[in-house]
């Protein structure tokens, strides 16, 4: 098996992330609908790179491979870091890949599987997340699993030849 439900949710669970994937994820991270939206297009994606950064993501946070439940496929990624457990808040983010999975509720079930697993079993108060005014998609979707809006920077982000504000959003436990 080279998955294992970690988390397990109606559609989908989430699994430790397997290095073996590095090939799937270079191709998702050099694809510019995943790249741009992520911050990552201006960057050189290689397969040796992505396997260092798979290997560095699976001994720091709580970063997971998102997989169908029904067909066992690896369609995303999601974690928590920035963890701080004095202060008891995290940073959350994630991807959907494969681009037919996008927009069928898969990015907000694992939302909530993490949340509720940050929130229930690691303790967390506080989760919060940014991605850039742009995103439309990814805004409605945080916003259906609770997250609000609590500021904006500015023109912070330089993306296809104009600048951008970058949207900071988060939720509470007592929200959730």
């Amino acid at each position: 098996m080279k998955y294992f439900q970690k988390i397990v949710g109606e559609n989908l669970f989430l699994s430790p992330i397997c290095i073996e994937d590095a090939e799937q994820y270079t191709k998702w991270l050099n694809d510019p609908a995943v790249a741009i939206p992520l911050g990552h297009y201006k960057n050189m994606m290689s397969l040796s790179n992505e396997k260092k950064a798979l290997e560095g993501l699976t001994t720091e946070g709580h970063n997971y491979a998102i997989i169908l439940r029904d067909t066992e496929r690896l369609i995303g990624n999601i974690g928590l870091f920035d963890i701080n457990h004095i202060s008891r808040r995290a940073t959350i983010g994630l991807f959907i890949g494969e681009a037919e999975m996008r927009g069928k509720g898969y990015g907000a079930e694992a939302i909530r599987l993490l949340l509720k697993f940050g929130f229930d079993t690691l303790n967390l108060h506080n989760i919060m997340l940014q991605c850039d005014s742009d995103n439309k998609q990814g805004i409605a979707c945080y916003k259906k699993v609770g997250f609000r809006e609590f500021g904006r920077r500015r023109s912070s982000t330089f993306k296809n030849g104009c600048y951008l504000d970058t949207v900071h959003m988060d939720i509470l436990s007592t929200e959730f």
